[in-house]
């Protein structure tokens, strides 16, 4: 059976990056391959022109991901007075300034950013082929001692703990690996004592994977960057679904 790695994405604010439509960023509920491609690329130490690097990882990539506490989005409005002397560093490594004449510094600048506040997504991967570098034990040793700091999302967007949940573990496939891995602490007990944990749990996987049966939902989004390029152009089909809690493991032990 192939090793598969676990990784737990939780922070007070996190944000899985949609289509973005002019100065609207929004979040969906989970992470597409490109931000765990990012992820992982942070913690080895890869550079932003380090582009072949970046794609062939996304390309071995195989990852399921189960929200155990989709937490509530969050919308930042974001605004900047700029002038013409501002700049700007982008992901093209060169600094950008605004153009246009006097009247068009008056106003500032302004942005949506939407984040899922208090939420706990949990991500199973493989790597195909798998003794390709960096393998599982890689990307295991980057997480516990990254070569940068790392955020899930956007830079505020601090983990509330370690990333790595378990290192390499052999499963028959990735909701095999989900289904071993125990549920997330839920927040709703704590908040409110009568509330109880929602009855079913939100898997996403690839639609070549395994999956039970039982009703489902395909989708197709855009989840490959191409890092040559710097823009997100690649596509694939994904199988949406709910389980039982009852399912998995339940959480291990009381957090206060």
């Amino acid at each position: 059976m192939p090793d598969h790695l676990i990784l737990r994405l939780e922070a007070p604010l996190m944000a899985f990056g949609g289509t973005m439509i002019d100065a609207n960023g929004p979040t969906l509920e989970f992470p597409l391959v490109s931000l765990v491609t990012g992820l992982i690329a942070n913690a080895l130490g890869l550079r932003r022109e380090e582009r072949e690097a970046h794609q062939r990882l996304q390309e071995r990539i195989v990852m399921g991901v189960r929200i155990d506490r989709p937490g509530t989005e969050l919308r930042d409005f974001q605004t900047a007075q700029l002038s013409a002397r501002d700049k700007g560093w982008t992901t093209r490594g060169e600094p950008e300034r605004r153009a246009g004449g006097a009247a068009t510094y008056k106003s500032p600048h302004i942005r949506l950013r939407y984040h899922r506040a208090d939420a706990c997504v949990i991500v199973a991967m493989r790597l195909e082929p798998a003794d390709e570098f960096p393998t599982l034990a890689d990307i295991s040793a980057a997480f516990e001692y990254p070569a940068r700091p790392l955020f899930i999302g956007r830079k505020p967007c601090l983990p509330s703990g370690p990333i790595l949940a378990a290192p390499p573990t052999e499963a028959e496939n990735v909701l095999a690996a989900l289904s071993a891995w125990p549920l997330a602490w839920t927040t709703q007990g704590r908040t409110r004592r009568d509330a109880t944990p929602e009855e079913s749990i939100t898997v996403v996987i690839p639609a070549a994977e395994p999956r039970p049966a039982g009703p489902h939902r395909a989708t197709r989004l855009t989840d490959h960057r191409d890092w040559i390029s710097g823009v997100h152009a690649g596509e694939s089909e994904l199988y949406v679904f709910r389980l039982p809690r009852a399912s998995f493991p339940p959480h291990e032990g009381t957090r206060l």
